[in-house]
Order: structure tokens, then sequence, then C-alpha cells
């Protein structure tokens, strides 16, 4: 993929559009099929543009948020750890189970559970009273 500043030469205005590769907007453009969102004009040119250059600051910021993200990451992980250690897992049941442990249908588990539910079916556990909380997961398969 290539992105391209063109310009209209009939009203002058400016836009990005993206393209397959370099040859495929030029058959684009001997084809006519390349207008001006503006004015419908089909004299449409590519401008001057400057390659996008990663500069030392860009570079050191980058290289921050990665080391941020990745902190993060590793966070998450180890609450995945703890939970996965020290709670049952209840899968799609999380509502069913939440509501039993909730009015005593069932004994309390001993520290507590974790699986899968809707937004919908978190709302409706909130209604009920039941506390519940949202705790992002990556999956293992996930980079």
């Amino acid at each position: 993929m290539i992105k391209y500043n063109l310009i209209c030469k009939k009203c002058n205005k400016s836009f990005d559009s993206w393209f397959a590769s370099s040859k495929e907007y030029e058959k684009l453009k001997k084809l006519q099929h390349i207008n001006c969102y503006n004015c419908n004009s089909l004299e449409v040119d590519k401008s001057l543009m400057s390659p996008n250059i990663l500069n030392y600051k860009n570079y050191k910021q980058e290289k921050i948020k990665n080391k941020k993200f990745a902190d993060i990451k590793k966070t998450i992980k180890e609450y995945q750890k703890f939970i996965k250690k020290n709670f049952q897992y209840v899968g799609e049941n999380f509502a069913y189970e939440a509501r039993s442990i909730h009015y005593k249908n069932k004994k309390k588990t001993k520290g507590g559970i974790y699986g899968n539910a809707s937004l919908d079916e978190l709302k409706e556990l909130k209604e009920e009273g039941i506390e519940t909380e949202i705790v992002p997961w990556i999956n293992e398969k996930d980079n």
C-alpha cells in the first residue's frame, strides 16, 4: 500500500488517498477513476510529499510507549496468574454462579469465581446488588 497526497488543479483542494502500488495509481489515473472529492474534477495530480522519517525524538517516544505497553501487559498477566490460582473458573456460567452464591443457593467458594459474562448480564447483576469487576484478559495465544 502507498499513500499519496493528491491535489485538484481545478479547486486547489488537497487530500490523501491510498493505492495498492504506484502502478495502480497510474492505471487508475489513466482510466480517469481518480477524481476530486470536492468538485468531482478529474484534474487531480500527486503533489510533493516528504517521506515519513522517524527522528530520534519520535523513536524515543515510541520506545517509551512500547515499554509502557509491555509493562501493562506484564501486570495483566500477573493478575491473571493470581486469579487462576485463587479463584474458581466457571466459564460462561458466571452470571448464574454469581447469583447462586449471592442468594445463598450455593456454598460460597473459597476465593470467589471468575468467568465470562456479557455487559447486559453484568448490568443485571449490578441492579440486583451483586458486585462484579471487569478484568482485562490476555489470551495465551495473543502476542
